[in-house]
């Protein structure tokens, strides 16, 4: 096992052989770590943390470390982050709290870039790229494929929908629905479109992002039309469409509300 001697492992730590472990990089506590997965200098895991395989953390990071809630008494809550992401330097990914289901969860294939928080109880899916700086509060629920620029700070209990692009210095106050690119500060945040460079990029085709697009236009660009009834002319005339569906989903099950306001308001 390559583990440098400067390294500090708990005993109760369950590290995969083929694990590296840099300089002065500390594992405190009964952390396991997955295949191929690499902890940098000066790093630390703490806490009842999983790291799945083939993951960086990079130099100085704090994964697992105890959340920042001033009612958290030690309970033994857990870090679950799976296979294939990036986590660089300054990073700090706090484990949950008893309040939700005492688990913080990072997907798979993500990129945290560095001085990125991620707070107590979120929960992060798969391929989600967050530039430097940004910020999620407890609770926070972040979809598949969205891109969170860089000090995007995001207001506990929200949730980011899949495919999402938010622009740098963008402040979250509500929920985020998917496929669209939105910026702006938590007062004055506006959407913009339907994030088509994404969405190509990730391979949907022509006809779902051409759907996607009349759904904005319902949604977001028809004042005429209440938010209530928009909702159910989508369900009945765009069923075939699962985006859509998704889309429409969303709304239906947001408890913050979701931003409506767009650049044209």
């Amino acid at each position: 096992m390559p583990i440098h001697p400067t390294a500090v492992i708990d005993p109760r730590a369950e590290l995969d052989s083929s694990v590296i472990v840099e300089p002065y990089a500390v594992i405190d506590g009964p952390a396991r770590i997955g295949a191929e997965t690499r902890i940098c200098a000066h790093a630390v895991v703490s806490g009842h943390t999983t790291l799945g395989a083939r993951n960086t953390i990079g130099s100085f990071a704090i994964i697992g470390g105890p959340p920042q809630d001033i009612h958290y008494q030690g309970e033994p809550t857990e870090l679950i982050v799976g296979d294939d992401n990036q986590i660089r330097e300054y990073v700090s990914i706090h484990r949950a709290t008893v309040k939700a289901s005492g688990k913080t969860l990072i997907g798979n294939h993500n990129m945290i870039m560095a001085y990125c928080h991620v707070a107590h109880d979120c929960v992060i899916a798969d391929h989600i790229i967050m530039a430097n700086v940004a910020t999620l509060a407890g609770h926070v629920e972040v979809g598949s494929h969205a891109n969170l620029g860089g000090l995007v700070a995001v207001h506990q209990f929200c949730r980011i929908g899949e495919y999402a692009y938010i622009g740098g210095m963008s402040g979250i106050g509500l929920d985020v629905p998917p496929y669209v690119i939105m910026e702006g500060t938590r007062n004055q945040m506006r959407i913009a479109s339907i994030n088509k460079i994404g969405l190509r990029r990730a391979g949907m085709d022509r006809e779902t992002i051409k759907q996607l697009e009349e759904a904005f236009r319902i949604l977001f660009r028809s004042p005429e039309i209440l938010l209530k009834d928009a909702l159910v002319k989508l369900t009945e005339e765009m069923s075939d469409c699962a985006e859509v569906q998704n889309m429409v989903q969303f709304f239906h099950s947001s408890k913050r509300g979701v931003v409506k306001r767009t650049l044209d308001d």
